[in-house]
């Protein structure tokens, strides 16, 4: 993914302008805008640029869901997601595409029929030329229609149909589902090769900590957040805030040595200098390994020997990680 384009973002069909269309466009929720993802709105960007030759007003977009669908129709076993709405319509961004279509997930729209949702709103407020799907593609009330009903449709009303299957991360298949379940577990690693990049969480700082204007001690802990976080335990992370981007030790979980259970995502910045920040800075925090689990250790002292063994493997992968990327840009046969 490359740097993001300004994009036109509706966040309903009646946002969406008289006279759109042409359109090729993608239908998902996209958490995560994960390898999957991006390859089918590579496909969608190209064949809207190729689109052009022929109809120069003809644009790349996906269409979303907000909430989720399961947030509103099964909201006691909604996942907690990987990407809120703001950090997905950033990740969509980078996509190349050039529009993204925000539907508010609400009964209205769960009873929506397939046939009414593609005449309504792919054919008559989008004037959808093409669609790309991945093969488990499935819409309308109840999820009524699949990939046969899809192309029944699209003979009806004059747009072409593209399937994609699924794409292979070092062998395993990637989805959404799989990556947030990585993520639950802790094994951000596999995480990263399905999102093509670090898992992250975007938030502020937890408010109520004196600091102020001006960061001046390594610690900072985030926020309350909504979304997914990983396990408990001691990962090793990368900070980005102020402008700045940080080494830390990210510890997720609960203190249990300090005594009464006291959840924090707390990162302890390794090449720390003061920066400017307030609660409202915004911080990005990227989960690159986990070190181990969370422990209860009999004392104090004995924590702290175990932070120092944690902060010397942390120091030792981004040394390695350096290594590696100066051997990368120092050997053209590598980068290659």
């Amino acid at each position: 993914m490359t740097e993001g384009h300004v994009i036109s973002v509706f966040h309903s069909v009646a946002e969406i302008p008289a006279a759109f269309g042409p359109s090729v466009a993608s239908i998902g929720n996209f958490d995560g805008v994960h390898l999957g993802h991006q390859q089918i709105l590579s496909a969608v960007v190209r064949e809207a640029r190729e689109q052009v030759a022929r109809e120069p007003r003809a644009r790349a977009v996906a269409i979303t869901f907000d909430p989720h669908p399961e947030q509103f129709l099964r909201p006691a076993q909604a996942p907690r997601l990987l990407t809120p709405i703001s950090e997905r319509l950033r990740l969509l961004s980078l996509s190349g595409i050039d529009a993204v279509v925000v539907l508010p997930f609400d009964a209205a729209l769960a009873s929506l029929a397939a046939r009414e949702f593609v005449r309504g709103i792919l054919v008559d407020a989008l004037g959808l030329r093409s669609l790309h799907e991945g093969g488990n593609f499935r819409f309308g009330h109840h999820a009524e229609a699949g990939v046969a009903e899809l192309k029944q449709l699209s003979a009806e009303f004059g747009f072409a149909v593209h399937m994609h299957p699924p794409v292979q991360a070092r062998g395993l298949e990637v989805s959404s589902s799989a990556i947030r379940d990585y993520v639950a577990v802790g094994d951000v690693t596999r995480a990263r090769w399905m999102l093509g990049r670090p898992f992250e969480v975007r938030s502020t700082q937890a408010r109520g900590r004196g600091i102020g204007t001006r960061l001046l001690v390594p610690t900072v802990n985030l926020a309350a957040y909504d979304g997914l976080l990983p396990a408990f335990g001691v990962y090793v992370t990368r900070l980005t805030l102020g402008g700045r981007s940080f080494q830390a030790v990210t510890n997720v979980g609960n203190r249990p040595t300090f005594g009464a259970a006291s959840f924090a995502v707390e990162s302890h910045i390794l090449d720390f200098e003061p920066v400017e920040m307030d609660d409202h800075t915004p911080i990005a925090l990227e989960f690159l390994l986990r070190l181990r689990g969370e422990i209860e250790w009999p004392t104090p002292e004995a924590l702290k020997a175990q932070i120092f063994r944690d902060v010397a493997r942390v120091k030792r992968y981004f040394r390695l990680a350096e290594t590696s990327a100066n051997s990368l840009t120092c050997d053209p046969a590598k980068r290659g």
